[in-house]
C-alpha cells in the first residue's frame, strides 16, 4: 500500500519513523511519501518536505511565518492529489494537519490521525471538526479515551510510542569517552527543537554553568541545526553540543533542564530528575493563558494530574529560578527521592511498549477495508 505521512516536528519524526518501521514489517509492499525529518528519511521512501521548514510555535510566530505555512499547505495538497495514497497518516502537528485532513476528506482519501491533537487543553469544540474530517484517531495518553467518549467519539488507544523508542534504544557504552566528556556528573540541557524555543531558553540555560562548577553541562542538539547555530549563544565557553544522542545523554545525566514538550516525558522515563522550562512571545503567552484550560504544560504533570516536576514559565523562566530548582534536585535528597518515586508511578500509568506495532496493524486493517 501507499502511505503518505505528515510530521511537522522532531517528536513527530521519531514517532513517524517507528511507525514506518512497523508498517514495513506488516506490509512488504509499503511505499512511503512524507513530510518529516532525518529519522523518517532513514526508514526509506520519499521525503518531500523537511521538518526544519515546518515547525513554528506560538500565535505570533505562526502569524509572522504565515506565508511559509500557506505555501507548505498548498504544496502538500497538490502532492497528495498527484500521488493518491491508499491512506494519509497525520502525526500530531494539528494546526497544519487538521487543515490537510479536511482537504483529504473532501477528496475521498482515508484519513488516520496518530497522536491526538491536544483539544482537551483548549478550544474543545475542535473535536467536532475532528469527528468530521478524521476517519480513525489513535490516542497515546490514557485520559484521552474518556475525554473523547464525552463527545461521543470512538477512538483507538494504542499506548505511547515513546515506550517503543526507549525499548529499542541501545546505549553507547563508550558515550563519555566518544564525546570527550569529563568525569564530572552531567546536567543535560534540552532547549527544544525549534528556533523560537532555543533562542529564548538556551541563554537562560547557559547562565547556569557558573553556578554549578562541580558539574558539566551538555546540550542535546536538534538534528535540524548545526553546532555553529548553538555556539552563537555561548561563544567560547565550550559547552558540548551533541546531536542524535539525546537518549545516551539522558542515560548518563544526573539532572536535566528541559523545554516543555515530549522531551519532558522522555526525561522522566529515563528517570532523570528535571525542571521544565518554557518561554514564548509575550502576546502568544497572554492569549494562551486566556484559552488554555489545563493546570500544567508538561506531559509528566498532565498524565499524573498533579505537580511532579516544577514548571517555570515565562517570567519565572530565569536562570535564578532554574538554578534554585536544580539545587533542590541535586542537593535535597528527600526532594529528589520524591520525584523519582513519582516517576515510578508514571511508569505504571504508561504501560508497556507496542504503540507503533498496534497503530500499524490498525492502519493496515482500516486501509484494507476502504
Amino acid at each position: 500500500m501507499k502511505y503518505y505521512l505528515i510530521a511537522g516536528e522532531a517528536s513527530g519524526d521519531l514517532h513517524g519513523a517507528n511507525l514506518m518501521k512497523a508498517l514495513k514489517e506488516r506490509d512488504q509492499q509499503a511505499e512511503f511519501r512524507f513530510f518529516g525529518g532525518d529519522k523518517m528519511f532513514a526508514e526509506g521512501g520519499t521525503l518531500v518536505k523537511h521538518i526544519s521548514d515546518m515547525a513554528f510555535m506560538g500565535f505570533i510566530e505562526v502569524v509572522v511565518n504565515l506565508n511559509t505555512i500557506l505555501k507548505n499547505l498548498k504544496f502538500c495538497k497538490e502532492d497528495l492529489i498527484a500521488w493518491q495514497p491508499d491512506v494519509l497518516v497525520l502525526i500530531d502537528f494539528p494546526g497544519f494537519n487538521l487543515k490537510i485532513a479536511e482537504f483529504a476528506k473532501k477528496n475521498n482519501l482515508l484519513v488516520c490521525f496518530y497522536i491526538s491533537p491536544k483539544v482537551w487543553a483548549w478550544n474543545q469544540k475542535r473535536v467536532l471538526k475532528i469527528k468530521r474530517v478524521v476517519d480513525h484517531l489513535f490516542c497515546i495518553l490514557p485520559f484521552e479515551v474518556d475525554f473523547y467518549k464525552k463527545w461521543d467519539m470512538k477512538v483507538d488507544y494504542v499506548g505511547n510510542p515513546l515506550l517503543d523508542a526507549i525499548a529499542d534504544f541501545k546505549p553507547d557504552t563508550a558515550f563519555l569517552s566518544n564525546n570527550q566528556l569529563s568525569g564530572k556528573k552531567i546536567i543535560a540541557l534540552l532547549p527544544g527543537s525549534r528556533k523560537q524555543e532555543i533562542s529564548r531558553l538556551l541563554p537562560e540555560m547557559i547562565g547556569l554553568t557558573d553556578r554549578f562548577p562541580d558539574y558539566q553541562f551538555v546540550i542535546a542538539g536538534a538534528p535540524n541545526f548545526n553546532k555553529q547555530y548553538y555556539e552563537q549563544f555561548f561563544g567560547q565557553e565550550g559547552i558540548p553540543v551533541l546531536f542524535n544522542s539525546t537518549y545516551d545523554l539522558l542515560s548518563n545525566a544526573e539532572a536535566a533542564v528541559v523545554a516543555s514538550g515530549t522531551a519532558t516525558l522522555e526525561t522522566a522515563l529515563f528517570n532523570v530528575p528535571q525542571v521544565v522550562v518554557y518561554k514564548g512571545h509575550p502576546i502568544s503567552i497572554s492569549i494562551a493563558r486566556m484559552v488554555i484550560k489545563i493546570k500544567f504544560i508538561s506531559l509528566v504533570n498532565l498524565i499524573m494530574e498533579r505537580e511532579v516536576v516544577k514548571e517555570l514559565i515565562q517570567q519565572d523562566c530565569s536562570k535564578q529560578k532554574i538554578a534554585a530548582e536544580l539545587d533542590m534536585i541535586l542537593n535535597n535528597k528527600s526532594y529528589r527521592e520524591k520525584m523519582l518515586a513519582d516517576y515510578d508511578q508514571l511508569d505504571e500509568k504508561m504501560g508497556k511498549p507496542g504503540a507503533s506495532a498496534k497503530t500499524a496493524g490498525l492502519i493496515i486493517k482500516y486501509a484494507s477495508k476502504k
